[in-house]
Order: C-alpha cells, then structure tokens, then sequence
C-alpha cells in the first residue's frame, strides 16, 4: 500500500496548511478535508472508496464537492464509509437538499452516485490485499481512528483524538506496525483548551505514548497553524525519546 498526505493541518492558511486528506494508492482516501484540492479531475475521479474518522468539517469539506465534480466521469457509485453515527450525521447534516443535494439518490435512488457502507467498530473492509480496520478514539462527536493492512505492514492514523486507553490496546495488538500518525492539535499552553475538546497537546500525547508497546515510526498530525513551531518544540522537549517528526503535505509512505 501506498499512502500520499494531500492535507494533514488542524486549519487553512496559504497553499501549505490543508486539512486532513490521505490517498492510499489511487482509489481510496481517508477522509476528505481541504487537501482534496491537491488532485487533478481525473485524479479525484478513480476514488472509488472514502472512510470518515469523523464528520467536523476539517475532516469532510471537500467530500461534497468531490462528488459534484466527478459524478458524470464514474460509471459506479463513489462510496463513503463510517460508523452508523458517523453516516447519520452526514445524511442529516450536509446531504440533507438545503446544504447540499442527496447524492445518494442522484440521479436515481436505484442508481445513485454515491452510496453509503456502514463500518461498526469490530468490523473492516477487504480490498484486495488492503484491509482497513476502525480503531476506537475519544473525540467530541462520533468518531475512529483507522488501521491499514498491506498484509506486510500496517500504517494507523489516528484521527481527532484525546486520550483513549482502548485506542492503544487496539495498537499493540498490530504486529506488524511500521507507522502511527498521531495527532497533537494543542501547544502546552492550551492543555485545557484540548482537553474539553477531546484532542491532544504534547503533554497529554507523552502520556499516551507511555502506553504504546510498538516500536514504529510516529508522525505528528493536525497541528494549528499559527502554533506549529511552538508545539513542535514542546514535542522534541518531551517526547525525544520517540522521535517523533511533523506530518508533512505530499509526503508519502509505503507499506
């Protein structure tokens, strides 16, 4: 499997700072955030396969769009997959006619260009080879993490979280872990700000991190612009024993 970064910033700002968008090979992303924007028309039109960690808009603003721009270009449904309450809140919040038209009843209910797939956790989805697994997080509104599976080495990233003991539980039982892209939306100075928000500033990421049994590659993800040099400071001072390095747009891992 092959992962390429279009967005991995918690905010906007000049053509550096996207929000959160991973391609993995050619045809499916997890999820669909303002990085999006980095691929062709005809890029974006053999996404056959997108998985939500979460419906904030960070994470979903360029799915409705995505749909609009590619529907006359597929001869099959674009499918969008999620938890139940993840697709609940998408069904009812942004496909509703007054955000954005149906599409999963367009231009027919038979036949529509998009479809929805539930994905409980305990579940996956087998592409081929590619297994994509939902991993438990603790966030504001329903939400996951995802496990990637090449079948010889596994890539998880882990969405918007806070601090969450079954997400690492889930982790160690990967053998064959090679990389963890792990939030820290959070410089220090706002650990309060994170911790009603279900996110984590490196303090409370050192801590998790305690709780991690797997030698891997981390990868930070989600930082706010306008705080990145800080939090990544913060980051080297504590966790320098993990080596943690910054999530960066167009990078790419193989697995």
């Amino acid at each position: 499997m092959k992962l390429r970064v279009l967005g991995c910033s918690g905010g906007i700002g000049g053509r550096s700072q996207r929000t959160t968008a991973l391609l993995v090979d050619h045809d499916i992303l997890i999820d669909a955030g303002t990085g999006l924007g980095e691929l062709s028309i005809a890029e974006l039109a053999v996404i056959d396969h997108v998985f939500l960690t979460h419906t904030h808009l960070d994470h979903i603003a360029a799915l409705p769009l995505l749909i609009d721009t590619v529907a006359d270009r597929r001869n099959q449904p674009l499918t969008v997959y999620g938890t139940d309450s993840v697709l609940t809140i998408l069904r009812n919040h942004i496909f509703n006619w007054a955000i954005w038209p149906d599409f999963s009843e367009l231009p027919t209910p038979e036949a529509p260009f998009l479809r929805f797939e539930t994905l409980p956790l305990g579940g996956h989805v087998q592409l081929g080879a590619r297994r994509i697994t939902p991993l438990p997080v603790d966030h504001t509104v329903p939400a996951v993490g995802y496990w990637l599976d090449s079948g010889q080495g596994s890539l998880v990233f882990s969405g918007d979280t806070g601090q969450c003991d079954a997400l690492w539980r889930a982790v160690n039982r990967i053998v064959n872990l090679r990389y963890l892209l792990v939030e820290c939306a959070f410089s220090n100075r706002e650990r309060e700000l994170a911790r009603i928000s279900r996110h984590l500033c490196p303090d409370l990421l050192a801590s998790e991190l305690q709780k991690l049994e797997r030698e891997c590659e981390i990868y930070i993800t989600h930082l706010k612009p306008g705080q990145i040099e800080l939090t990544m400071e913060e980051i080297a001072n504590c966790l320098s024993n993990f080596q943690p390095r910054m999530l960066q747009n167009n990078q790419v891992f193989e697995f």
